[in-house]
C-alpha cells in the first residue's frame, strides 16, 4: 500500500464523520466546522499522522459554487498541514454552518502560528474565530467597511481615498467611477478573444 493510500485509509478509519478524497495526488479531509478542533488535535498528536506544522489557513466563499459535501454551507476555512515525520501534506476543509455570521473555533490553541492567518481570514472574509487572542483587521484599514474577498463585495468597492490638500490629510469619499460588468476575456483554441 502506498504512503498516500495508507494516509487515506487512516483518515477514513479515524474520522468516519468526515469526507476524504484525493485529487492530483493531494488529500483533502472535509468536515463540519464544529468538529475541526478535535480533528486538528488528533492530526497533530496521532501516531499515524504527526501533522505538527500548520503551513497556511485560508477562507473560501462557496456562494457561487455550492458543490460541497455539507449542505449549503457558504464559507469554509481551509487548513494546510505538513507531517515532517511522514513527509506528507494534508488539506483540511471545515465548512461553517451559519452563512450569515460565520463563526468557527480558533486553532491558535493547537498551532500558535494560526494567529495571523486567522486574522487575515477574518479581515478579508468576515469569518469570526472564537477565543482568538487578538482578532482584528490585519490588511485593510480600521475604518474599512465590509470584507473584500466575499463574492458579494462590489469589485469597485464602496469608498475611495485621496489626499485633500485643503485638509492636508487623506480622506475617504464614495466611489466616483461608474459600476461596470467585468467580462473575462478568454482565448479559445483558434486564438479568438471572447468578451
Amino acid at each position: 500500500m502506498s504512503d498516500l493510500n495508507k494516509l487515506i485509509f487512516n483518515l477514513k478509519s479515524t474520522f468516519p464523520q468526515a469526507t476524504v478524497n484525493k485529487q492530483f495526488d493531494e488529500v483533502t479531509l472535509s468536515a463540519h466546522g464544529n468538529a475541526v478542533i478535535k480533528i486538528l488535535k488528533k492530526l497533530k498528536t496521532g501516531s499515524h499522522f504527526k501533522f505538527i506544522q500548520l503551513i497556511d489557513i485560508a477562507a473560501v466563499d462557496y456562494s457561487q459554487y455550492p458543490q460541497n459535501p455539507f449542505d449549503e454551507s457558504r464559507y469554509a476555512v481551509v487548513y494546510h498541514l505538513l507531517s515532517l515525520k511522514n513527509n506528507q501534506r494534508l488539506r483540511v476543509r471545515a465548512f461553517i454552518e451559519d452563512n450569515h455570521f460565520p463563526v468557527i473555533e480558533t486553532a491558535t490553541t493547537i498551532y500558535a502560528n494560526a494567529d495571523w492567518y486567522e486574522r487575515e481570514a477574518f479581515d478579508l472574509f468576515g469569518v469570526m474565530f472564537l477565543n482568538h487572542p487578538d482578532l482584528r483587521r490585519i490588511l485593510t484599514d480600521y475604518g474599512f467597511i465590509g470584507h473584500p474577498f466575499r463574492k458579494d463585495f462590489p469589485m469597485i468597492g464602496n469608498v475611495e481615498m485621496r489626499y485633500d490638500p485643503e485638509q492636508k490629510r487623506v480622506i475617504y469619499q464614495p466611489v466616483t467611477i461608474e459600476a461596470r460588468n467585468n467580462v473575462p476575456r478568454v482565448i479559445d483554441e483558434e486564438g479568438f478573444r471572447n468578451g
